[in-house]
């Protein structure tokens, strides 16, 4: 049996019995950090011409306080709501809650990290095709623009499409302007690789009129629904 980087990952930290604690523990920790480096040095990665690179600060779309009425009184807490993206074609968005506005940045900034997805750009520069999508009353349209054409969109949607790295996109919401649900919406319309099970009912049938939608097509799907190559006019 030959061992597998990816499956076969794992640290194992031994905790032996002390004078409070009479037993012998052992912890097995799988999928850590350094499955990544294992899968990337059995594919012959070389990791001499690597430039690690590093993301642009975290933009704060909202922060307010919430308050909850119950029978002992108000409940307030803090709520942050943040945008992640390297520029480059990772965006992420991330919701935190707590009483403390530290504790509440600091799980906002995790919750959007987990939340990082790919976007497929067309020539690293705006999208495919025109998407469209409905959450709740919103309704969010994006269209592809030529080059220099800039971001014409919502305030919320150019803070989304600015973190993800797209630079020449006009889009337009109808309905609702929530700031809240035009951020979901147009990440749903953005995440071309992630399919929430909210989406459907985790099995190919529909979902909730709420949560219907699909992300960006990449180049391969738009040709094969057009039955036709698309050519790259890039010079």
């Amino acid at each position: 049996m030959t061992r597998d980087p990816l499956l076969d990952s794992r640290d194992v930290l031994e905790l032996p019995p002390t004078k409070d604690r009479p037993f012998h523990n052992r912890v097995v920790v799988r999928n850590h950090h350094s499955i990544f480096t294992e899968a990337l040095e059995a594919d012959g990665f070389d990791f001499s011409t690597h430039e690690a690179t590093k993301t642009d600060d975290a933009e704060a779309v909202g922060f307010r306080l919430a308050k909850q009425q119950t029978s002992k009184g108000k409940i307030e807490r803090f709520v942050k709501i943040l945008i992640v993206g390297d520029g480059n074609g990772m965006v992420g968005v991330g919701f935190g809650k707590h009483k403390s506005a530290i504790l509440a940045h600091s799980k906002s900034l995790s919750d959007a990290v987990r939340n990082m997805d790919w976007v497929e750009r067309f020539e690293d520069r705006t999208i495919w095709t025109e998407v469209r999508t409905k959450f709740g009353a919103t309704i969010v349209i994006l269209r592809p623009r030529p080059v220099g054409f800039g971001l014409r969109c919502n305030p919320i949607i150019h803070r989304l499409l600015n973190a993800a790295g797209i630079k020449d996109v006009s889009a337009k919401v109808w309905g609702s302007r929530n700031p809240i649900a035009v951020l979901k919406a147009t990440l749903r319309l953005l995440h071309a690789s992630h399919a929430p099970l909210g989406m459907g009912d985790g099995i190919g049938g529909p979902g909730r009129k709420m949560f219907k939608g699909t992300g960006l097509r990449n180049k391969s799907q738009i040709e094969r629904q057009r039955g036709r190559r698309l050519v790259d006019l890039k010079v």
